[in-house]
């Protein structure tokens, strides 16, 4: 999902993340069809908006806006920064090549860190135990961030408990990288700001979580 030219999340997609959110939220407590034939022309108008200002299809929003149900609230993600002799474990995406620390949508049902630590294994091969909260980012201030809904992520701090890093079937490679040596970033999941901050966390144990 493109940004504005200065990095910042542009206008118009915000516009159609309230509108979505609004008419989300108003699906869920309407009283009758009259209400939620209008709440389901907003969310019909929030698609257009965004497909007229990107690449994707009205049809195929509609159907992303509609599959969230409930109350409107940000999405979630989480991801696992895994140390090994002084350098930081990434995993190169199959869909856009870029490079990230594992990790993917939270799952219902699942604890974060219980999703982090099975992330991390189905990505790269990796067993770890979840220790420390690194931070929790909005990614709306993060350059690249490219998801039509609104998200948060989570980044935890991951002891290493052994294996040895492979592909799967969503990236094609992992390997351990030190802080000068950061490849092409995936940044609509992972930016020098979070690489940067877990290597600051990974090094002084004392360090608080940072939050948006």
């Amino acid at each position: 999902m493109p940004n504005s030219s200065n990095g910042a999340i542009p206008r118009w997609l915000e516009w159609a993340r309230e509108i979505q959110a609004l008419a989300q939220t108003g699906l869920h407590y309407a009283p009758d069809d009259y209400h939620r034939d209008r709440y389901r022309r907003l969310i019909g108008i929030a698609a257009e908006i965004v497909a007229e200002h990107s690449t994707l299809e009205t049809d195929g929003l509609v159907r992303v806006f509609h599959s969230a149900r409930g109350y409107a609230t940000p999405k979630v993600s989480v991801r696992g920064a895994v140390f090994r002799g002084g350098k930081i474990l990434l995993v190169r995406e199959r869909t856009d090549g870029g490079w990230c620390m594992p990790g993917g949508w939270a799952d219902v049902g699942d604890s974060p860190s219980a999703m982090v630590e099975r992330e991390v294994m189905e990505e790269s091969g990796l067993r770890v135990r979840a220790a420390r909260l690194v931070g929790v980012y909005d990614k709306n201030n993060e350059i690249g961030q490219r998801e039509v809904m609104h998200l948060y992520d989570l980044v935890f701090l991951c002891d290493d408990l052994g294996g040895e890093p492979g592909s799967s079937n969503e990236t094609s490679d992992a390997r351990f990288f030190g802080l000068d040596e950061i490849p092409a970033l995936s940044t609509a999941r992972t930016s020098v700001r979070n690489i940067q901050e877990a290597f600051a966390h990974w090094k002084d144990p004392a360090l608080q979580p940072v939050f948006d």
